[in-house]
């Protein structure tokens, strides 16, 4: 599957702007990801950019990517890349555990790319000149960007066998790569 054809099923099931953005932004961490570890960028980033498009339509465990699985199989998405979208949500990892590079990066970006975008809307310079120890800063904080999951965010740090300042270095670079695409600019 394309990139193009990614998007348009992305902006047939999601109308949402947020939802679009931070399908946008775990695209670009994907792709960024997927250059790091010499992987299929495009595939990669196709995965991210569909990882949440069900989500408008079907918001509830097990439905969120359980139906949205099925769209994708039906118009012609390699199994490898459904089933990594099935694993980032965690009532799917029995079935489809956190055991290749591309499920563990996925999960791994998802949260954090939330957290990061959130982070940027209250700095008045948004992604610009942010770093890891910022970015940590308001971790601490459990009432700023409360539904995110901090574990999570640690979680994935691990899962790629990477320090957490540096995986978070990796997703604001990624990020500041879409700046304009994330409505930053």
């Amino acid at each position: 599957m394309t990139r193009d054809e990614a998007w348009k099923i992305l902006t047939e099931f999601t109308q949402s702007d947020s939802l679009r953005k931070h399908a946008l932004a775990v695209e670009a961490a994907m792709r960024h990801y997927a250059a790091h570890f010499n992987e299929n960028v495009e595939r990669w980033g196709v995965v991210g950019l569909l990882h949440d498009f069900d989500y408008e339509r079907w918001p509830n465990p097990p439905e969120h990517t359980r139906a949205g699985a099925a769209i994708l199989r039906e118009r012609g998405l390699d199994e490898e890349l459904v089933t990594a979208i099935m694993s980032h949500a965690d009532w799917n990892q029995d079935e489809y555990p956190l055991d290749t590079l591309l499920r563990r990066t996925l999960y791994a970006v998802d949260e954090l790319c939330g957290f990061v975008i959130a982070v940027a809307y209250v700095r008045p310079e948004h992604l610009t000149g942010m770093t890891p120890s910022s970015v940590r800063k308001k971790m601490k904080q459990k009432a700023f960007a409360a539904a995110v999951s901090r574990e999570a965010i640690e979680k994935g740090a691990t899962l790629l066998g990477l320090p957490l300042d540096d995986h978070i270095q990796h997703v604001i670079s990624a990020l500041q790569g879409v700046n304009s695409d994330l409505g930053f600019a």
